[in-house]
């Protein structure tokens, strides 16, 4: 039987091409001003009043924006489409427990996709299938404060060492090896942090489900995404879309001010 043709992401290539190419053009060095002439008089000593205003926070995404900001099948390109709905694996396997507060708290959170608690809000949200290799590709675009971002961040780079191997228990009394590794990320966004997780069904011909997680602050907003399969997981595809949804989003977002 032949071999699938490779994978050529041609599509995301020129997308993130261009979205990098924007932001080379807008990204000009801007002159300096001249030093201002100062006073022989003194200034008066500020009050309270007078102090310059802290700065405020960039205004949340508009629900267009954000989904502006998704990845689509055709960033990615053959042989991902528009999703069919939720694999049954997320069922299967994803829904188990274990002791270890940690290792439960991860797969509570991936078979949820909600890893920065019930605050964080949901800009936009899309689901892409591999008609190849069964994956299922789950993106998000998240609105949530920086500093809470970043603590979740944190928190899941802790979790190779802390869960780097335990078992874990389905609803139906199946027992799971899982095994958890960090994966790695393109260099984009502000923070990131990437994890591998693998989990294997103690029974015979046991499935092995294997998952990647990805996560990305882009200033003031978050990227997420899970890439799963049951066979050979594409970790070109998470990777591609790492890369192109933070350069989306950053452009989004520039936009958005720009049109302000």
């Amino acid at each position: 039987m032949p071999l699938p043709p490779a994978r050529v992401l041609t599509a995301s290539a020129l997308a993130l091409g261009a979205l990098l190419t924007a932001s080379a053009c807008s990204a000009g060095g801007r002159p300096e001003a001249s030093a201002p002439v100062k006073s022989p008089v003194a200034s008066p000593t500020p009050t309270p009043s007078s102090a310059p205003p802290s700065p405020t926070a960039a205004p949340a995404l508009t629900e267009a924006q954000a989904r502006a900001a998704l990845i689509t099948a055709a960033d990615l390109g053959e042989p991902w489409s528009e999703t069919q709905g939720a694999a049954t694996w997320r069922d299967g396997m994803l829904k188990a427990s274990t002791d270890d507060p940690d290792c439960r708290r991860l797969l509570d959170s991936l078979y949820a996709e909600e890893f920065f608690g019930g605050d964080a809000r949901t800009g936009a949200v899309t689901g892409l299938d591999d008609d190849w290799d069964e994956a299922q590709i789950r993106y998000q675009v998240v609105v949530h404060p920086p500093a809470e971002v970043d603590r979740t961040l944190a928190w899941l780079g802790t979790l190779p060492q802390k869960c780097g191997r335990f078992t874990a228990v389905t609803g139906t009394g199946t027992r799971e090896e899982v095994e958890v590794t960090e994966a790695e990320l393109p260099e984009v966004g502000d923070a990131r942090q990437g994890l591998r997780v693998t989990l294997t069904a103690a029974t015979d011909d046991a499935p092995t489900l294997t998952l990647e997680l990805a996560a990305v602050r882009v200033g003031e907003d978050t990227i997420l995404l899970t890439n799963g399969s049951l066979a050979d997981l594409p970790t070109d595809a998470t990777w591609t879309a790492t890369e192109l949804g933070a350069a989306r989003l950053a452009e989004v977002r520039k936009q958005g001010r720009a049109e302000v």
